[in-house]
């Protein structure tokens, strides 16, 4: 290797589990690459620390919004709002509506989710975000 490369690899070496994760973060956003599998000496040393470590100093940026509980007589509103939100056809929808509790939509922005809540609250349904 050249001697870039391992005095590059020599400061990773030294990083913490913090420095290490806002590393990745970094290098994902401008890179425009993803993570998921851990590659690199250090996480091969000790992928459950390093994995867990990253998980707990990263925010939560994703959120699922799961329908808890549809009254009868409120069904056919929020069924709309589902349908609405997902982008699914009319027997999915129900399908999805009718089998609550159920994750409406995954991944989603805060406010997205947030907004889609206030939606299916305001027909009548139980939702969360998780």
């Amino acid at each position: 290797m050249s001697a870039k490369i391992d005095s590059i690899i020599e400061e990773l070496k030294s990083l913490s589990l913090l420095e290490a994760s806002e590393l990745v973060k970094a290098i994902e956003e401008t890179f425009g690459v993803s993570a998921a599998a851990p590659v690199g000496g250090m996480m091969m040393a000790a992928p459950g620390a390093g994995a867990a470590a990253a998980e707990e100093v990263e925010e939560k940026t994703a959120f699922d919004l799961v329908l808890d509980e549809v009254p009868a007589d409120k069904k056919i509103a929020v069924l709309k709002i589902v349908r609405e939100i997902t982008g699914l056809g009319l027997k999915d929808a129900k399908d999805m509506v009718e089998s609550a509790p159920k994750t409406i939509k995954e991944a989603m922005a805060k406010a997205d989710a947030e907004a889609a809540k206030k939606q299916i609250e305001e027909a009548g349904g139980k939702v969360s975000i998780k």
